[in-house]
């Protein structure tokens, strides 16, 4: 289906949303712009690092409560919408639930594997342990040393970016897949913008690389491009410029109304935001040199 019809049936106004799963590359940009335009509100979002989608989303005033590793803008430092929510209240003031990676981690592995919370070591002594409205210490039954128990995360909706998917709903992605695979087993369902619509032959010639069952698919949506700025192994490059833009143009509330009219409230869809890109830009980032993984074999 089109991403504005995937948006307007899955993402709901309260939805808890899982994004950015990956962590640098495959954050699904295009998903969140939509999500924008269609102006959710009271959203939580979920992931490790997010890198600007969660920024941007929060000075949209769609989010409610962030449960994350880490909000910002990975190349530049700061992000300027998630200090001003925490800091000051704006646009409203939001709730903040702490992880690290790993604890996100293993919350989304909770919720794949269907029980209420994994014991961890790490964190024990941390400030994040010690503030943590859900996690608690807790001396193992088995041995009496100490772990933190971290409940488990089970997302209304998993978004993740997949360079192929088949219109059954089965996605490959490879190259650094972060907790991709976790998220899509906890959430509830999964939304996948994909690069290529192929046949089904194609997905299932390598099982393997199946991120999650179809039956878990809410939509797949084709669009090329979908996770720029971020990277797409295998498709195009990171466009560090951008990042360093958005750094510039999100300093104010004033400057990021202005930035956030021109590069997605103007803009319909992404084949519209590609072409403001521009071609000489796009194709700047397109891959140079492929590099192939060696075949496998399947047979019996």
């Amino acid at each position: 289906m089109t991403m504005r019809e995937a948006i307007e049936r899955f993402v709901p106004n309260g939805s808890s949303v899982a994004l950015g799963l990956a962590l640098e590359p495959l954050i699904p940009f295009a998903a969140g712009h939509e999500i924008i335009r269609q102006q959710r509100r009271d959203l939580t979002l979920i992931g490790p690092i997010s890198d600007i989608l969660f920024d941007e989303l929060l000075g949209a005033g769609c989010v409610a409560k962030i449960t994350a590793a880490w909000v910002g803008n990975v190349s530049e430092g700061l992000g300027y919408n998630y200090r001003r929510a925490t800091e000051k209240g704006l646009p409203h003031p939001i709730t903040v639930e702490d992880h690290s990676n790993y604890s996100i981690a293993m919350a989304l592995q909770a919720g794949a594997l269907g029980v209420p919370y994994i014991p961890i070591r790490s964190l024990l002594g941390s400030d994040i342990a010690r503030d943590h409205p859900t996690m608690r210490p807790h001396n193992s039954p088995l041995d009496g040393t100490p772990t933190l128990l971290v409940p488990a995360l089970r997302p209304d909706v998993a978004i993740i970016h997949v360079q192929r998917a088949d219109a059954a709903g089965r996605a490959h992605a490879w190259g650094s897949l972060g907790i991709c695979e976790e998220a899509a087993l906890a959430a509830k369902g999964v939304i996948y913008t994909a690069e290529e619509i192929v046949p089904a032959e194609v997905i299932l010639s390598d099982p393997n690389r199946v991120l999650a069952p179809g039956e878990k698919t809410l939509a797949v949506v084709h669009t090329p491009g979908g996770a720029h700025p971020s990277p797409v192994q295998g498709y195009y490059n990171r466009d560090h410029a951008y990042f360093a833009e958005y750094h510039e143009r999100s300093r104010t509330p004033e400057d990021f109304a202005a930035w956030l009219q021109e590069q997605v409230l103007d803009i319909p869809d992404r084949a519209a935001y590609l072409e403001r890109l521009g071609a000489e830009r796009w194709q700047a980032l397109a891959i140079r040199t492929p590099l192939l993984a060696a075949p496998v074999d399947y047979g019996m």
